[in-house]
């Protein structure tokens, strides 16, 4: 997310789930690499994520609902009424105070109408998104044309009043978007195409409001200026911009055009979310013949007997079957990880990459026509793409984005190519038919044999680990390395808010020393591919806001995060795989950046406003601690012993670390030049395919080029439909700050508990806690003393020699 307005942070909900992502959730094609620590998300989007038990969050939750009436912005305030609506009728008598008692009544008919700050996920239906958000949508643009009637080039007056009036429509439409993403259903998806217009027209009427643009003019260039603090003038040039970037320059056909576009892009976002999750639950396979699933570990068993019984085979159990295999990522990995029978990896590898491509649900129409409208809609702002738009409100530039992923690919294409070899060559010392086959090693063989290869490197087995990560272990383990880090406490608070499922917990995070809540957030980690969409992330419910608050003080900050891993089998926890350990870090890195902020002003807080290219910082910054035998001591315990993880088991952890670190380098370097590539060069005029753009790419990006039938692009949903398009190399270039950021605790002395404290303290006192109030290099300077290097990246990944 860049230094965004906040209706531009609004508007990447729509159609998506929004948040930040993981770079390790199932993007497709998991080749010449196994899935590991370098890479991604959005997503995000986007990026994304983050009171209750304090006095002033969850028994006296603000409760505030926008109603229309007589012509004014009614806000209706709780008993103890809100602190700012004085401040807004102050500023331009452009609030009024409607009744307690209206706004029980209305939350009572509608629950997207409720004013707390814990969404009542529970009770919010389908059937209610189309009355609740008309009804908030109609309040919201009423208060709109109070306020541009009445505004005033003033803090107050402009800004304080903005953030006040869009607040309702972004936790309702966050609600919504976010049941969308992980409660999916027929119902509530005609309810988000019903509404979506109606959202991005109001989006529209604030990017593009003439008197709310000229007041952030008259604002910067007046005498109240100087006055401003740092974050203030973020807001103001943030708004600014992003006005000119969302149509407030343009008029007559032009802007009329342009509307059109922004309906068009968001309807089919959606669309292209929607054929992907039906694409992915639309393959099931049913296996009777134990020969079938031979080589699978017995967790993967024991889940495909598991999701055999709910697809209506009784008594399925691991040993005896029958089996159903899915694409869903903890299904589908296993199978290509271990299973010794070559046509069932075949058959699931052919059907993943293929996923939204063809008949009524096929993707490519709907690439090929974002594509072209995003190219239009660049052209009626003045860019020659739409890559120029993506990096107005980022770090990078579009050279320096290209240079750094050159960089990198340059320092690991040989390793990389000899990786390949290295497991091919195994492949046939080891016997393996497939390995003698023209053209050797075929794309469903090669992450089969690389993981024989690594445990006969590293005598190590990934399902040798299982048992050591159960989930609760590891979230306490999580926890307490926050607490050593951060001086914070995370406790369980669940009751104290509803859920949208009874998987889904609820945690309240404080201050170590004074006990004092600061932040709560949602866990939801299990797959559910029936109604979840794929990947991992992380969102905001509602933001830090001193002027929110509602009694003194903050208004406290909440997120939610959202993984898909290996749900409990029968009476045994979720046992975890390391990669989704490290998942469940960089999720909560996210949400940490969310829920530390010390920045009161709203519309810069925790993760709103931090340039998108630098968001991933804190969450790969995090992984780390994944490889820190402290860490590891406090999150793995055998679930049925107690015992610790062999210091034996770790060190062989430790020494596979970089196992084909340079082929999941060059897959990252892939996707993002594909993505920088689609949204810079590509024609978009029928005269060529993407596919043929990511084949003339992959010529020097991959080892093993891809299948001609390789629809990979049909399940790219972090730039199509989540907030990376032209901005997936924000996971590589943030990466470069998360990796200098670790080495800092590195030069401190990782075993010297005092030191690693202090750099504790002062990565959350700049990284975690200064949000988008401050540049995010002057946030890094900081921290590190000085400017990132790429040294630290290549260092870490082992490929420092092959950059030399």
């Amino acid at each position: 997310m860049a230094t965004t307005s906040f209706l531009r942070h609004l508007s990447r909900r729509v159609g998506t789930a929004g948040g930040l992502t993981s770079p390790r959730v199932p993007l497709a094609r998991v080749v010449p690499c196994t899935l590991r620590r370098a890479h991604t998300s959005s997503s995000s989007s986007r990026i994304l994520v983050s009171n209750a038990g304090c006095s002033t969050s969850l028994a006296a939750a603000r409760a505030s609902v926008f109603a229309g009436r007589s012509g004014a912005l009614a806000l209706a305030l709780d008993t103890q009424r809100s602190r700012y609506a004085a401040t807004l009728a102050a500023a331009g008598g452009v609030v009024a105070m409607a009744a307690s008692s209206t706004v029980e009544s209305e939350a009572a008919a509608n629950p997207l109408l409720h004013a707390g700050d814990f969404p009542l996920f529970d009770q919010i239906k389908a059937e209610d998104v189309v009355p609740g958000m008309k009804q908030i949508i109609a309040d919201v643009e009423e208060g709109l044309k109070d306020l541009e009637e009445n505004v005033q080039p003033t803090w107050s007056g402009l800004v304080e009043s903005l953030e006040a009036l869009t607040d309702k429509l972004a936790k309702s439409w966050g609600a919504v978007s976010h049941l969308k993403a992980v409660k999916d259903s027929e119902a509530l998806r005609n309810a988000v195409e019903e509404i979506q217009p109606l959202q991005v027209t109001l989006s529209s009427k604030f990017s593009q409001s003439q008197p709310l643009y000229q007041a952030f003019v008259a604002l910067r260039d007046g005498p109240q200026w100087a006055s401003l603090t740092e974050a203030q003038k973020r807001i103001v040039e943030g708004e600014i911009r992003d006005a000119m970037l969302g149509g407030v320059g343009l008029e007559g056909e032009a802007k009329e055009r342009f509307n059109k576009i922004q309906q068009e892009l968001s309807k089919l976002s959606t669309k292209f979310s929607n054929n992907l999750l039906d694409g992915t639950k639309a393959f099931k396979r049913t296996i009777t013949d134990p020969a079938e699933v031979a080589g699978l570990p017995e967790s993967a068993k024991a889940l495909a007997a598991q999701t055999a019984v709910a697809n209506g085979h009784e008594g399925a159990t691991a040993e005896a079957g029958p089996w159903v295999v899915t694409l869903d990522f903890p299904a589908y990995l296993p199978v290509m990880t271990h299973c010794t029978h070559r046509p069932l990896r075949e058959e699931l590898y052919k059907a993943f990459i293929s996923r939204a491509s063809s008949g009524e649900g096929d993707n490519t129409p709907i690439i090929e026509s974002i594509l072209r409208l995003r190219k239009e809609k660049a052209a009626l702002l003045g860019y020659a793409n739409h890559a120029e738009v993506s990096m107005a409100s980022k770090m990078a530039t579009l050279p320096k984005a290209q240079d750094l992923l050159e960089e990198l690919r340059a320092a690991s294409y040989d390793t990389a190519v000899k990786e390949l070899a290295d497991v091919q060559a195994f492949a046939a010392k080891a016997g393996a038919a497939e390995a003698a086959e023209e053209g050797g090693l075929k794309h469903w063989d090669v992450t089969f044999w690389a993981e024989r290869l690594k445990e006969a490197q590293y005598d190590l087995k990934e399902e040798e680990l299982r048992p050591y990560f159960a989930l609760p272990a590891v979230m306490d383990g999580m926890f307490a390395l926050a607490q050593r880090l951060f001086q914070i406490t995370v406790t369980p608070a669940d009751g104290e808010a509803p859920v949208w499922h009874p998987d889904v917990r609820l945690y309240k995070v404080s201050s170590a020393k004074t006990g004092e809540p600061v932040a709560y957030f949602y866990l939801d980690p299990y797959s559910r591919p029936a109604e979840k969409r794929g990947g991992a992330w992380m969102d905001e419910v509602v933001g830090r806001s001193k002027l929110l608050a509602t009694s003194g003080g903050v208004r406290l900050p909440v997120a939610h995060m959202v993984c898909n891993q290996s749900p409990p089998i029968g009476e045994m926890p979720s046992l975890m795989t390391f990669r989704e350990v490290e998942t469940m870090f960089h999720e909560f890195g996210h949400a940490l950046q969310h829920m530390l902020t010390t920045q009161d002003e709203g519309m810069v807080a925790g993760i709103r406003g931090v340039e998108w290219d630098a968001v991933e910082l804190p969450s790969q910054f995090m992984e780390n601690w994944c490889y820190h035998r402290p860490t590891i001591d406090g999150i793995a315990k055998h679930y049925e012993t107690g015992a610790a993880l062999p210091d034996e088991l770790f060190q062989k952890l430790v020494k596979a670390r970089n196992y084909r670190a340079a082929s999941m380098m060059m897959r990252q370097v892939h996707f993002a030049s594909t993505d920088l590539a689609l949204h810079s060069e590509y024609a978009a005029d029928g005269s060529s395919s993407v596919y043929a753009l990511e084949r003339e790419i992959a010529q020097k990006t991959m080892v093993m080029m891809p299948l001609e039938e390789d629809r990979f692009l049909c399940g790219f949903g972090h730039i199509f439909a989540g907030g990376y398009s032209a901005g997936y190399y924000s996971y590589k270039w943030a990466e470069v700050l998360s990796a200098d950021a670790f080495s800092a605790f590195e030069e401190a002395g990782l075993d010297d508990a005092s030191a690693v404290a202090t750099t504790g303290l002062r990565f959350r006192d700049t990284v975690l806690a200064m949000g988008g109030g401050k540049a995010p290099m002057d946030v890094f300077k900081e921290f590190r003393g000085r400017e990132p290097s790429t040294e630290p990246l290549l260092r870490h990944s082992g490929l420092v020699g092959a950059s030399a």
